[in-house]
């Protein structure tokens, strides 16, 4: 398993006090790929510049996908803009895989007479276990990504924190990316509301 996927996992399967925006999860698997790429040494950061070394093999389809799709040429990409770029509908991705895998089903309930949902819930598998064991052992990226989306966990206030600098940078630079995509909702809303008085004002 992956980084990324257990962070997806997680944040399906975790309680949050707030359902996770799918913007919000997008930013941070793409950040979680960076952190995996870092841990095999395919990567470096250079100050934030995503510098590549190698591209070795990954067994995970969606990493090796990241992998290649690094920029390689100087002056390299920014881990804010690869945020953004690789972030793109990146939850939609991982939840197809997990669909293809099987590993995800469809739960189809009525509500009402005629109205249908459905439910998305993840099935008891080797990566869901292996997922939860690493959430419940506090490990220190995956906590501070679910955190960084809003899913909570009890992490005691001795658990380790992360210390390797590279990682930290990219830590900072989804919380950075976060940010600013709130904002960015926040805008929209306004000027909703805006249109909306301006409507009420004319009378329409």
């Amino acid at each position: 398993m992956t980084t990324p996927r257990d962070l997806f996992i997680v944040s399906m399967d975790i309680a949050s006090d707030r359902p996770v925006e799918r913007g919000d999860l997008s930013l941070a698997l793409a950040g979680a790929e960076v952190i995996d790429l870092l841990a095999a040494q395919a990567v470096s950061l250079d100050g934030d510049r995503i510098v590549p070394l190698y591209q070795p093999t990954f067994t995970d389809r969606l990493l090796e996908q990241a992998a290649s799709s690094l920029v390689r040429d100087a002056p390299y990409e920014s881990v804010s803009d690869w945020l953004w770029r690789r972030g793109r509908d990146l939850s939609s991705a991982y939840l197809a895989d997990f669909e293809a895998e099987g590993q995800i089903t469809r739960q189809r309930r009525h509500r009402w007479l005629l109205v249908q949902s459905t439910r998305l819930t993840l099935v008891d598998s080797p990566a869901r276990r292996r997922a939860d064991d690493r959430w419940a052992s506090d490990e220190p990226v995956l906590v501070a990504l679910a955190a960084a989306i809003g899913v909570h966990g009890e992490a005691s206030a001795d658990s380790p924190g992360v210390t390797d600098e590279s990682v930290l940078t990219v830590l900072d630079a989804v919380d950075d990316a976060l940010q600013e995509l709130a904002t960015e909702r926040q805008r929209r809303v306004s000027r909703l509301e805006k249109a909306a008085q301006d409507n009420r004002q004319r009378g329409w």
